[in-house]
């Protein structure tokens, strides 16, 4: 019997460490692997993935692979045991196979060189609204109709749908709809719904609402929001901007907000709540909706930041020139500095330290670990508190990214975004 059991654990220690070696290249491929490296033309950018990989370059006239002695390697076998220093002279693209110990391939890697690139470290806290792309369904109600609780939308819309159009008629506002229930005079309703990226015609029945005296269908909806955040950066060239580092959910179902439109405001921040264990700080202001305020628009939210056109009184009020942008394989560990205007102080420098460096985070907007050490900073808000959210962050005079979350149980500490991937997700 004992024989038989060691025969049994045998195996399956064997079927366990057989998995482990078939599954290790998918996990490395897939948690350490980027689909994607780009480098600045005419610049040598070191890597250091320390894995092992083995690296076939397919094409790309021009990828030249260094050693830490400056020694060139054979590009049809590079090992990304250690560390490589790689450069393109000119712009354009490379494609590299990898493989696991040379012999399981794993994926393709493109290598892009692109030009140098400034852009203005803005750190400036502003007033966003934004306009939904349809209406959003937040919950769903019940009301009297002809003497009994009727739900028309029950099981048919959810809460996280979008309703683009009513009847065929476009719908921008709570109000298009109201009016389109008002105007069916108790006749079905054909709303298009997006969904999951899934777009549905739903017929919906309205009822007359006595209580109310007008024709309903028992939703709760939302097309705007508004709030305070930061800008992170603006290409002086032109004009476009990024903020935030994340994207503008709703509160109520958070989901990504699809904007048709949107306005960049002046603030003023009137109370800053200091956070603390446990409890997430905020900044709290007054949005000035004036004309002379405007500052820009608002033209896309993604999951990794807003982004739009700032007009040109904007850009020129910054106080910051241009600088270099880093790519990830330039962030490291280490001081750096957090670029926010605060309190009426100014724009200002603070200092923090970067704890953590994940290159090519499956999680784009969390690909940095950062930690609050400036006194006067710490004085002020205790750490990083919502609305900090896109301050740039820059280190050996280059603008690396942004903070993007806070640490719940830790206000000094938090998330940040590598400005490479904001920069990736600009609409062109």
């Amino acid at each position: 019997m004992r024989y038989r059991k060691k025969r049994s654990f045998l195996a399956v220690s064997i079927i366990i460490f057989i998995t482990l070696i078939m599954s290790t290249p998918l996990l490395i491929s897939y948690f350490y692997l980027p689909k994607e490296i780009k480098l600045i033309a005419g610049e040598e950018h070191l890597f250091n993935f320390d894995i092992p990989i083995k690296a076939n370059i397919l094409k790309g006239d021009g990828l030249v692979i260094k050693d830490v002695d400056s020694q060139i390697i054979d590009t049809k076998n590079v090992s990304l045991n250690k560390p490589i220093y790689v450069s393109m002279e000119d712009e354009g693209s490379a494609d590299v196979t990898l493989s696991f110990l040379g012999v399981i391939p794993l994926k393709t890697v493109s290598v892009q060189a692109v030009p140098y690139q400034e852009v203005i470290p803005c750190g400036k806290v502003v007033g966003i609204k934004v306009d939904t792309d349809g209406v959003l369904v937040l919950g769903i109600g019940e009301f009297e109709g002809d003497n009994e609780m009727v739900s028309p939308c029950k099981g048919l819309l959810e809460a996280g749908d979008i309703i683009t159009a009513c009847n065929g008629q476009i719908l921008e506002s709570k109000e298009d709809l109201r009016e389109c229930i008002e105007a069916s005079d108790e006749q079905v309703l054909s709303l298009t719904v997006l969904r999951e990226s899934q777009e549905k015609e739903i017929n919906i029945q309205p009822y007359y609402s006595k209580t109310d005296n007008e024709y309903k269908i028992g939703l709760w909806i939302r097309d705007s929001t508004q709030g305070i955040g930061t800008i992170t950066y603006v290409n002086p060239e032109t004009g476009y901007f990024g903020a935030l580092g994340h994207g503008i959910t709703d509160t109520d179902t958070h989901q990504l907000m699809p904007v048709r439109q949107g306005d960049v405001q002046e603030a003023v921040v009137t109370n800053i709540k200091k956070g603390e264990k446990g409890a997430p700080g905020e900044i709290s202001g007054v949005i000035d909706y004036s004309t002379s305020s405007y500052l820009g628009r608002v033209e896309e939210n993604t999951s990794i930041g807003i982004y739009g056109m700032l007009n040109e009184k904007t850009i020129e009020g910054f106080s910051y020139d241009a600088i270099p942008i880093a790519f990830q394989d330039e962030v490291h560990e280490g001081t750096a500095t957090l670029l926010i205007d605060l309190a009426e102080k100014g724009l200002k420098e603070y200092e923090v330290i970067i704890q953590k460096v994940s290159k090519y985070s499956s999680e784009p907007s969390k690909g940095m670990v950062i930690k609050i050490v400036d006194e006067e900073l710490l004085t002020l808000t205790n750490g990083i508190i919502q609305g900090m959210s896109g301050s740039p962050i820059l280190q050996d005079g280059k603008l690396i990214g942004a903070i993007t979350h806070v640490f719940i149980q830790d206000p000094t500490r938090g998330y940040g975004i590598f400005i490479e991937n904001m920069l990736n997700n600009e609409k062109r």
